[in-house]
């Protein structure tokens, strides 16, 4: 699955720059949109180290009204948590009616990391995702929009990434040791990797790979999937296809004045 994902795909500065503000400011439309319709909606952010998922869950906040979005950033469990069903911490983070909110990783650690870390037995991988299933079913018929993305870049541009955050001081609290373990076991983990999508994908919970060796192009495309998945649940018509409709229509107008 993840060897035919094109890693090549970029994008200009330039038109980076002339798409961005415009998907901004629709995303700050959408997001009162949501609140105006109480639907609650969860956007987790998973993919390699060094992939710029914190850099890119702030350019999402950075136009948006912080009373209707949160982020949640997903560390190891604490001892107190430890005491609970491991799923326990998570329905505590989970958005109120009309609000979104975005997980800096989230319950996926269980089927990923500790898998890595071979801190989890095979029933307990079962086990964690049949839990799994069962929040994001439950959620998601309860009226949440639930939106995965999977930020996928090749081994040696995560090398290449790690490397020059570590050798910075201001960066390189930012890797750690599951990082670089990560990318020596790269192809082990990717195995991990398909399995988790091909075991949790659905039309309610579906996951977007997305091409993040250029973060222009990364950034773009995360816009435009949650954009386009909250305009399909409000019923609004797609801005893609109305800018597009615009085009056409402006395009014959100069094509009659011409003749």
């Amino acid at each position: 699955m993840l060897e035919y994902v094109n890693l090549d795909l970029a994008m200009q500065q330039e038109e980076y720059k002339k798409r961005l503000r415009p998907l901004q400011q629709r995303l700050y439309e959408l997001e009162h949109a949501v609140f105006d319709a109480q639907i609650p909606v969860m956007i987790l952010f998973e993919g390699w180290a060094a992939t710029g998922k914190g850099r890119l869950i702030s350019l999402l906040a950075e136009r948006l009204d912080p009373r209707g979005f949160r982020v949640v950033p997903i560390t190891p469990p604490r001892t107190a948590e430890l005491r609970y069903p491991w799923m326990w911490r998570f329905w505590l983070k989970i958005p109120a009616r009309g609000q979104v909110v975005a997980f800096d990783t989230s319950w996926y650690r269980r089927v990923l990391i500790d898998r890595l870390n071979k801190t989890i037995k095979k029933e307990e991988l079962r086990a964690a995702y049949h839990d799994i299933a069962e929040f994001e079913e439950m959620l998601s018929a309860d009226g949440t929009v639930i939106l995965k993305f999977w930020l996928h870049i090749g081994e040696a541009d995560q090398h290449k990434r790690i490397k020059k955050l570590r050798k910075d001081k201001l960066t390189a609290w930012q890797v750690g040791e599951e990082d670089v373990l990560q990318n020596k076991r790269y192809e082990k983990y990717a195995g991990f990797v398909e399995d988790m999508i091909a075991r949790t994908d659905s039309p309610h919970a579906p996951w977007t790979i997305v091409e993040a060796t250029d973060r222009y192009y990364m950034r773009i495309k995360v816009f435009e999937t949650i954009i386009a998945s909250l305009e399909a649940r409000l019923g609004l018509p797609s801005s893609s296809k109305a800018k597009a409709k615009h085009h056409r229509a402006t395009k014959e107008m100069k094509g009659a004045v011409n003749a």
